[in-house]
């Protein structure tokens, strides 16, 4: 018995050692990922690689994570997209044939791949699966766990038949130290690296690197199979000094000349303030040497950058080099999130003047209000207060102390009223507007950009909101900043404000209502000129009707029963002579007809209603023109159309509060009575004109002309057997309670001059001017910013027209089509606006770079003009393209010029410390001939190929292949080596 509970634990002690270790599940699960992506077996039946396709081609990229125990790796797949090769049949294939990698590594087609993974440049590989350490997780160093590695890689490859290389970053991240492994049927390629910061002295040449060469592949054949050397140096040109500075400089003695790039106002500054291009690369490459052609050593080297037969350029562009459209966007973009008022900017002490201005206009007031005023009228108006009000904010703002700079601030208000260069009367105002909005379709016709507006709800490139947007962002960026846009401000307001109260129309405004296709401070601007407009027709036509009067007094003193269709005659002659078929506000009555200040129109006409009823069928007023041959129903009498009142114009906003006054009445009975009286205002108007015009009418007259088709005619039988035409109103008007019945009866007749003004122009052009007065300057700026975008475009395509640049041709119309999406909502969103400006700065760059390189490359008078396509072509590719092959190489008209350029750089570089060390006594003697034309290549890349057996003899012959790098602060050796492991 006690045997057996001995043996019972012996057996509960056992080690289960059938247990998988974290190696072995490490192997494991980099197999099931190398299954996932469907990597095993051979890579056979793709396509051959194309000579450029590296770099033309399309890479993909496919990433996991694996564990190693609680150690993180990134497992990623890099291969280039191909398409699969059509197959005739399956046995095409060998089933020994040599993967894909180990046949990449002698493919001559992709040597020195400008753009493409440092492994692609280093092997020539397409298609490989790179094992590095996670992100937070520290670099394998120790060569224990190298190994340990790639062990594991070498089983995983074994046991999942997998052809595609695999390779195990090592060491600290920036040496790009890898280590790897390739195994295919019977031969095995191992990827080995050398990184170090010196280049040793015996291998600073292609001979030592050739004897590095021949001992690693240890081939004792004799003779050794020849070795095919590829060699590429590059040399960096940083010296541009012989080319002038990108921007005019400032003329200090113009008064907006001062700051760099400065211009007159109107036009938005543009270009690079520094060297847009920072470094040009010069590749001179060799493709294909052998040993016994070059020689290569510590004496002496064949490889002059002139005689070889290929070079290719690059360019490094600076990082974010400072541009002045870009840097203008963006202060100007940063005025949107100040919160400041413009009293708060500018942060005047007026305690006594605004005292001052208490008592004048108290003073006023009551002077106003009693009847025997002796001070004229005219000394009281706002105008005038206003301008007391500046004087003494001029009075008492010291010179220093103004944030705009007078000289500058009359400059900019010129530009935006050229018209108040000239003396102000009202015909040359009036001809002024017209000359603009001449001038303004002349400019339509002309640029096929000028409605590009109405993509961007900005206002067009020739109107006055379009200039004032340019001058706050040409005054916030170099005179003065947000003190200067908001003194502008104010002047810009006061400036319109004295318009309004002396009837100058405002210039550079299209005439009509506001146009809710532009933005909304546009709009305001429409706004308030329709005001003056209005105004001044009125005045206008009071003066005219005064002097009628005075001449009709002169000329008849008698006559009346002859003269009493005389007025109404006379009177729509001169309607027609001031505005034919226009509404009544563009012509008046006297004073004591003139009813839009009377606060209760019913009290004033009932004196006169009774008389209105009784003479209603014998006078007429108001008529314009008789009506398509139609006569009244209940009478002879032609249908005359009446003169009426034009509807209120309205901007955007104001039909947005009066949408939500509407809604808010709801949807009750009462609610909806209200809401149509709401809207009938217009239709009463012209009820009452239409009266006025057609003594004896009926509603049915009125429905005849303003909406015929709620007039029903057909044709009946009479009494007497006669077909005769009978008409009715439709059914929705017999509906009882029909507002269009409700209108007319409650209508009275009275013609649109002796009617409440629909649109009161005094208090509209009141409530612009107060809205534009309490805007801030953030305010501001958030309206004109679509006009400054507007503006930023068309300076890009006008820049761009010059440079012919087609990628960025094509980035401005995307552009255009971004900024339409972002600046027609109300509420912009300005994080996407920023992103915006962000694109437009790009723009910017790519044309500097553009206009940089073409003043680089420029045409030489004794060069031939037949070479300037080459050269533009040349200039262009560099812009697109990473890496640009020299037509000609040194022979050529772009390579002549390249080394001219290093020329240059080299003696700038090269005498001018010899001159300031040495002194002009010391200068040493014919120095000027001993510069060579080009400096020390910043590189130089030796790439040897061959094929050999390995390890033995008797092995297959095999690729063998190594890169090597020769840096100032760095060596590196990148050799990929095939061994026979089935015979060796």
């Amino acid at each position: 018995m006690a045997a057996d509970s001995d043996l019972e634990s012996e057996v509960f002690e056992i080690t289960d050692f059938t247990t998988a270790s974290e190696w072995e599940r490490f192997v494991s699960r980099v197999e099931e990922v190398l299954n996932d992506w469907k990597l095993i077996g051979n890579s056979a039946g793709k396509l051959s690689v194309e000579k450029g396709e590296y770099t033309s081609g399309t890479w993909g990229e496919k990433t996991q994570d694996i564990n190693f125990a609680d150690f993180k790796f990134h497992i990623t797949h890099y291969f280039l997209k191909q398409e699969a090769e059509k197959e005739d049949g399956k046995d095409k294939h060998e089933e020994d044939a040599f993967p894909l990698a180990m046949q990449d590594l002698l493919c001559m087609n992709n040597d020195f791949p400008p753009r493409a993974h440092c492994l692609v440049r280093w092997y020539g590989i397409r298609e490989f699966v790179v094992i590095s350490p996670g992100a937070n997780c520290e670099a394998i160093i120790s060569e224990s766990k190298c190994n340990l590695l790639l062990s594991s890689v070498s089983i995983s490859l074994a046991n999942s038949g997998c052809q595609v290389p695999m390779f195990v970053q090592i060491q600290q991240k920036w040496r790009r130290m890898y280590a790897g492994e390739c195994q295919g049927p019977g031969v095995r390629t191992d990827f080995e690296m050398v990184h170090l910061r010196k280049v040793p002295s015996q291998y600073n040449h292609l001979s030592g690197l050739l004897d590095i060469f021949k001992a690693k592949i240890g081939c004792t054949l004799s003779p050794l199979p020849p070795i095919n050397i590829a060699i590429r140096f590059t040399y960096i040109l940083q010296d541009w000094q012989q080319h002038s500075w990108p921007q005019q400089p400032p003329d200090f003695d113009t008064l907006l000349g001062g700051e760099v790039g400065g211009v007159e106002f109107g036009k938005l500054p543009f270009g690079a303030c520094e060297e847009p291009i920072s470094e040009l690369h010069l590749a001179t490459t060799w493709p294909h040497l052998t040993e016994g052609i070059v020689v290569d050593n510590d004496v002496y080297s064949d490889l002059d950058p002139l005689q070889a037969p290929h070079w290719s350029v690059r360019v490094r562009t600076a990082e974010n080099p400072q541009c002045l459209l870009g840097d203008l966007l963006t202060e100007f973009f940063k005025l949107c999130y100040r919160k400041e008022s413009t009293e708060e900017v500018l942060g005047r002490r007026m305690t006594e003047d605004e005292g001052k201005e208490n008592n004048d206009i108290s003073s006023a007031l009551s002077k106003l209000t009693e009847p025997a005023a002796t001070v004229p009228i005219s000394k009281l108006s706002v105008s005038n207060m206003m301008h007391s009000a500046r004087k003494h904010i001029r009075r008492h703002r010291r010179t220093d102390e103004s944030p705009l700079n007078t000289d500058i601030l009359n400059s900019v208000l010129l530009y935006l009223f050229p018209d108040a260069a000239v003396e102000k009367s009202s015909d040359n105002s009036k001809n002024k507007t017209a000359q603009s909005n001449s001038s303004g379709k002349a400019e339509q016709d002309k640029n096929p950009d000028y409605n590009l507006f109405l993509q961007l709800k900005s206002a067009p490139s020739d109107s006055l909101t379009y200039r004032l947007a340019l001058c706050v962002c040409l005054v916030n960026y170099n005179h003065g900043g947000l003190r200067a846009v908001a003194h502008l401000w104010q002047e810009f307001v006061l400036e319109l404000r004295y318009r309004w109260e002396n009837n100058y129309l405002i210039h550079g405004l299209a005439g009509g209502p506001p146009d809710l296709r532009c933005c909304l401070l546009h709009q305001k601007l429409q706004m308030l000129n329709c005001c003056i407009e209005r105004k001044r027709a009125r005045d206008e036509a009071r003066k005219a009707l005064d002097g009628n009067k005075e001449r009709e007094r002169k000329v008849s003193g008698g006559g009346c029963q002859n003269s009493s269709p005389a007025p109404d005659s006379a009177t729509a002659s001169g309607a027609r002579e001031v505005s034919p078929g226009k509404s009544w506000d563009s012509w008046s009555d006297s004073e004591d007809e003139f009813f839009e200040c009377l606060s209760d129109q019913g009290e004033a006409e009932a004196p006169h209603a009774e008389g209105e009823k009784e003479g209603s069928k014998g006078k007429a007023e108001g008529r314009l023109h008789p009506y398509n041959n139609m006569t009244l129903l209940n009478s002879t009498e032609p249908l005359y159309v009446p003169i009426t009142q034009e509807p209120a114009p309205m901007t955007e906003d104001l039909l947005e509060e009066q949408s939500e006054v509407l809604a808010k009445l709801g949807t009750s009975a009462e609610g909806t009575h209200l809401r149509a009286r709401m809207q009938s205002a217009c239709l009463l108007s012209d009820m009452e004109s239409f009266k006025a015009a057609n003594p004896g009418c009926v509603l049915e007259d009125f429905v005849r002309w303003y909406s015929p088709r709620d007039y029903v005619e057909e044709e009946v039988v009479d009494e007497r057997g006669n077909k005769v035409v009978k008409g009715e109103l439709s059914a929705r008007m017999k509906i009882p309670g029909n507002m269009w019945v409700e209108a007319w009866e409650t209508a009275r007749v009275t013609p649109a001059r002796r009617q409440r003004r629909l649109f009161d122009d005094t208090k509209e052009a009141e409530k612009v001017l107060h809205y534009l007065a309490v805007q801030k300057p953030a305010d501001l700026t958030r309206h004109l910013l679509p006009c400054i975008l507007h503006a930023a475009i068309l300076k890009l395509k006008e820049e761009e027209l010059v440079e012919d640049i087609p990628s960025v041709k094509k980035t401005i119309q995307q552009a255009t089509s971004q900024a339409s999406k972002l600046l027609h909502p109300h509420n912009h969103d300005y994080k996407k606006l920023e992103d915006f400006i962000n694109q437009l700065m790009a723009m910017e760059t790519v044309i500097t770079r553009a206009r940089s390189l073409k003043a680089k490359f420029a045409i030489s008078e004794g060069e031939k003009g037949e070479d300037t396509g080459e050269l533009e072509k040349f200039v262009s590719s560099l812009l697109e393209e990473p890496e640009v092959v020299v037509i000609g190489a040194g022979q050529g008209p772009a390579g002549s010029i390249i080394h001219r350029l290093f020329v240059n750089a080299q003696r700038a570089a090269l005498l001018s410390p010899l001159d300031e060390d040495l002194g002009p006594d010391r200068k040493p003697s014919g120095a000027s001939n001993k510069v060579p034309d080009f400096p020390s290549a910043a590189g130089r890349e030796i790439l040897l190929r061959t094929c050999v057996p390995r390890p033995a003899p008797y092995s297959k012959a095999l690729p063998q292949r190594l890169f090597c790098v020769l840096m100032r602060e760095e060596f590196r050796l990148a050799g990929a080596f095939s061994s026979d492991t089935s015979f060796f």
